[in-house]
């Protein structure tokens, strides 16, 4: 006999996902083939090419479980095509698709393990999704090549009289703080980050409604995996311009959690300020332990100047009180997944960012950002220099480098917690990079 009862919730929602992810490549190629099907007018494409080649010299110490990190420079280079459209279907109804592959030759041990101390995964927002890893399809093994892809956006927007709507994959962030911004939660950039020029895409249903001058009303849905509560995330929004001031406010529940926050930047006397801060109430939006000290509250402020007409420069200050006061508890913060669930990627409590923008030329550009501890003093430096070599093609030069006490040495597997961390930075991986990057 036939076996008719309906599937239980699981099998419902492995369904449902499997439904998305079949839309999301039926929607994809239906953007991308628009060319086909509209006027000139209707569609536009474009994208960009982008290689980085990167040296790595990993810290000496392994984590529990782990490999021993080998003794030695690494190498990597990393590749991305990014192809993306839009379509304009109607005055109203507009859409947009982005598609990455990313062709990566890199040492393969960095394959296997995570070499960062803090990383940020930056895709937890996502129902379903196509799958990462193009080629090998192990996850693990001897190779030192891989093809990955990503999906990044894939969204219709509908303008209406009272309000804007996006449904689908989109970039959704916050925050007036130049490098530290306690509001933006959703997918931020890792400190390490090579690439920063875009966001990575959510699964959102968002609304957007201006009210009088500079001020909207922002609010929406976020989908996780499975479309579990559990994993997704919802917020409110509103932002207003009053006494010269851009002042918004953030209600934003995410994985159970409540984060409350606020923003403000102006400018005074001649100079850039801003003040951003938000307080996470831990599990409020599920079963919240008996006398929780999990709650914590991050603020960063700052002010930036244009000290001539080729260089900028800024000052911020971040305090992040779910931070550890001293190296010795850096290891029992990484286990907190509160502290993971919010991005929070720095260990300590108080830091500050001096950051420099100058223009050498008018085809070369120096950036530099210092990220210092002050509670063990150790600090992480982020200088790079581009090269405007031909109009829509940039070649540059860089690094991520951390100074301080380095940790102490671990080569044993077994080993039942992690090396013993003398200061935050002194613990990261030192890069050195160049890029080259076409525009079409």
């Amino acid at each position: 006999m036939t076996d008719r009862r309906r599937p239980g919730r699981s099998g419902r929602i492995r369904e449902m996902t499997a439904l998305f992810q079949r839309t999301l490549s039926v929607f994809g190629c239906i953007l991308l083939l628009a060319p086909l099907l509209l006027s000139g007018s209707d569609f536009s494409v474009g994208g960009y090419w982008k290689s980085f080649f990167v040296a790595l010299d990993l810290p000496d110490f392994s984590l529990s479980g782990a490999a021993s990190i080998p003794d030695r420079w690494m190498g990597l280079a990393n590749n991305r095509l990014r192809l993306h459209a839009s379509a304009d279907f109607s005055p109203r109804l507009r859409g947009v698709v982005a598609y990455d592959i990313s062709p990566r030759i890199q040492d393969s041990f960095l394959f296997r393990q995570d070499i960062f101390l803090v990383s940020v995964d930056p895709y937890v927002y996502r129902m379903a999704d196509l799958e990462k890893r193009l080629y090998p399809r192990e996850k693990y093994g001897p190779e030192s090549f891989a093809v990955f892809q990503n999906l990044d956006r894939l969204v219709l927007s509908v303008a209406t009289e009272p309000a804007d709507i996006y449904i689908g994959r989109q970039a959704i962030s916050w925050g007036s703080a130049r490098v530290v911004n306690p509001t933006d939660i959703l997918a931020p950039f890792a400190l390490q980050e090579l690439d920063k020029e875009e966001r990575v895409g959510v699964d959102a249903v968002r609304v957007r409604i201006p009210i009088g001058f500079m001020g909207e009303i922002d609010a929406g849905y976020v989908f996780g995996k499975d479309f579990c509560f559990e994993n997704s995330a919802f917020f409110l929004r509103g932002k207003t311009y009053t006494a010269k001031t851009d002042v918004s406010f953030l209600c934003l529940g995410f994985q159970k959690n409540l984060l409350i926050g606020a923003d403000i930047a102006r400018s005074i006397g001649g100079a850039g300020f801003w003040m951003e801060g938000a307080y996470v109430f831990a599990r409020l939006l599920g079963k919240r332990r008996s006398g929780s000290t999990d709650d914590y509250f991050r603020l960063s402020t700052g002010l930036d100047y244009s000290l001539s007409g080729k260089t900028y420069g800024f000052i911020e200050y971040h305090f992040n009180s779910g931070g550890a006061s001293s190296p010795d508890n850096y290891i029992p913060n990484l286990a907190n997944p509160v502290l993971a669930e919010g991005a929070v990627f720095l260990l300590g409590k108080h830091y500050l960012i001096p950051g420099l923008n100058h223009q050498i030329t008018p085809l070369i550009i120096l950036t530099a950002e210092i990220l210092i501890n002050l509670s063990d003093g150790s600090f992480f430096m982020a200088p790079v220099v581009e090269y405007n070599l031909a109009p829509s093609v940039y070649i540059s030069a860089g690094g991520f480098l951390g100074f301080g006490s380095a940790p102490a040495s671990s080569h044993r597997t077994d080993a039942p917690t992690a090396a013993g961390l003398r200061s935050e930075f002194g613990s990261y991986s030192d890069a050195l990079y160049t890029s080259f990057k076409i525009y079409f």
